[in-house]
């Protein structure tokens, strides 16, 4: 690593989360790791292995490729792929043994083809829309009717059903509750025409915490894995990521000075400036331009003037010391202080998912606790 500049995952803080969430369940409630987009930027595999050692029965991915990766590296486990497929990627699911989400008849018998050809059987649950509106069945009939055509086939095998919810994490005026009576009818109205145990899931992390009723056989665990509670209710969680570099250079700037493209900072004293070698192009967005800070020394350093795509300029000049080599905290703790995913997200006004997805490939991820 030439660049001083990465992301610290506490692989400890995975497992752990995990603890918290599977201590809201029944015994008997399994609970699903989401680690899709590179486990929410902090590394997938390293991600999935300890959510598995930490207890959890399956993982999930929103497209083949990133279940490929998992397969790759060794992992067995059941891996449940969320998001819709084109019909040319069934050879895929199938090859790598994973459960494909399905909710029409064309992508069905494509994984039909591809089992038959494969000699394999795949594994799918069927998606019901219950008031998320993106994919899934939405009527009795249609999910009978998939079911039926499911256990019609030689090579596709209906093993679980389930849904997403859109407000759980909302005061939504009982929407949630809607939702899980739609699902259960349409889960009573599968299992009157499918003769097959069926696994049903419903809960996303916010009814982990908030809706027991939500949990039926099995949980997924999503933002919360990394530390960040999508609810009050929520509690015990910590922050996987730390994203760390050090300080390249400070000079001190006079009076009528400014800093960064368009000058947008003028310096109205003489100003301790601190640059740091991260910019959007390492995932650290340009909308922190006039809002953001980081931590040196413990002590919070605001950002001066405008982002640039590989480095940044902030003000130490009311942190004594503070020099080149320093080490610069964009996200988590320093001494008494920190900055989490929440606050920078509330900068940026976006959501604490988008701000741990984040940093670039360019980033390493270092893994603590493994």
């Amino acid at each position: 690593m030439f660049r001083y500049n990465c992301c610290e995952i506490d692989l400890s803080a995975i497992r752990h989360n995990v603890g918290v969430m599977r201590a809201c369940l029944d015994g008997d409630v399994r609970f699903l790791a989401v680690v899709k987009a590179d486990g929410y930027g902090h590394g997938a595999v390293q991600v999935a292995r300890a959510a598995l050692e930490a207890g959890a029965y399956m993982l999930a991915v929103a497209i083949p490729d990133e279940g490929v990766q998992l397969r790759q590296a060794g992992i067995d486990a059941p891996v449940l792929v969320l998001g819709g497929i084109d019909p040319d990627a069934a050879p895929c699911v199938a090859e790598y043994d994973m459960t494909q989400a399905v909710f029409d008849e064309e992508r069905i018998m494509a994984l039909e083809r591809a089992g038959e050809k494969l000699g394999k059987m795949v594994q799918v649950h069927l998606k019901l829309d219950t008031g998320m509106s993106r994919i899934g069945v939405r009527t009795k009939e249609e999910a009978q009717r998939l079911a039926r055509l499911i256990d019609g086939l030689a090579h596709v095998h209906l093993t679980g059903c389930f849904t997403h919810m859109a407000t759980a994490d909302e005061d939504d005026g009982g929407r949630t509750l809607v939702q899980l009576e739609r699902f259960s009818a349409l889960c009573d109205a599968i299992a009157e025409v499918h003769p097959g145990p069926i696994i049903r899931h419903a809960a996303n992390t916010a009814c982990i915490f908030r809706y027991p009723q939500a949990h039926f056989d099995m949980v997924r665990g999503g933002i919360a894995l990394y530390g960040y509670p999508p609810v009050d209710e929520a509690k015990g969680l910590r922050p996987a990521m730390r994203w760390v570099t050090r300080g390249m250079y400070v000079k001190t700037i006079h009076p009528g000075d400014r800093v960064s493209y368009g000058g947008l900072f003028e310096a109205e004293k003489e100003t301790r400036v601190m640059t740091v070698p991260v910019g959007y192009a390492d995932g650290y967005r340009r909308g922190l331009t006039g809002k953001g800070c980081v931590l040196v020394r413990g002590q919070r350093a605001p950002i001066l003037g405008r982002v640039c795509m590989d480095q940044i300029m902030v003000d130490v000049t009311d942190i004594p010391g503070a020099g080149a080599g320093d080490e610069v905290v964009l996200l988590g703790a320093q001494g008494n202080e920190m900055i989490d995913a929440d606050e920078m997200a509330a900068w940026l006004g976006t959501i604490s998912y988008e701000v741990i997805c984040s940093p670039s490939k360019r980033v390493p991820r270092v893994y603590t606790h493994e």
